[in-house]
């Protein structure tokens, strides 16, 4: 079965809204542990606002590396507001609305490489509390964002989780591969 795979940037205070805002520049270790996520995908799920924001960008963009994976990988929009997705010329993507379980569940059984979500915090906030993220890869920069989106906020229920890899950057980003422990 596909593994749903996170993939966050995120600040020592749990914040992962807008990275542009304080995530540093790409080391070569970052670049690495990127290209590895990319590797073991075959599709990307994205929440509504990452969506809308990447969905104005990156189909214009075909001049580096993410560039190419990102246009080329089929996606999945989630939302409850959209009615419809396009992402410029390219014909793979597709909205999910309604049961966000069942859906999921039934791209999970589907053939294929891994399920990466890209940004969303939101998105991953709602897979997490439904038993649908298989692992959570942050990427915590040594900043301390002060305001914005939390990854992990009061008032939703224990989750364990097991380190199975921590690196950390000659920038000194500490990237840390968590797995979702379901039986405790």
């Amino acid at each position: 079965m596909r593994k749903v795979v996170s993939g966050l940037f995120i600040a020592l205070d749990g914040v992962a809204e807008s990275p542009h805002e304080w995530q540093f520049e790409f080391d070569a270790e970052m670049g690495e542990s990127m290209n590895e996520q990319i590797a073991r995908v075959d599709a990307i799920l994205l929440g509504r606002v990452t969506y809308q924001e990447w969905a104005n960008y990156w189909p214009s963009h075909t001049d580096d590396e993410f560039a190419s994976f990102i246009n080329s990988t089929p996606k999945v929009v989630v939302s409850t507001t959209l009615d419809k997705v396009a992402w410029g010329t390219y014909d793979n993507i597709a909205l999910i609305k309604g049961n966000l379980a069942d859906k999921i569940a039934a791209l999970k059984q589907q053939p294929g490489k891994d399920i990466l979500v890209t940004g969303s915090p939101t998105l991953v906030q709602s897979l997490l509390h439904a038993d649908l993220l298989d692992e959570l890869i942050l990427m915590v920069h040594p900043v301390v964002a002060g305001k914005g989106k939390r990854l992990f906020g009061d008032g939703h229920p224990l989750k364990r989780l097991q380190l199975v890899d921590a690196t950390t950057t000659s920038s000194g980003v500490a990237i840390l591969t968590y797995h979702l422990l379901r039986d405790y």
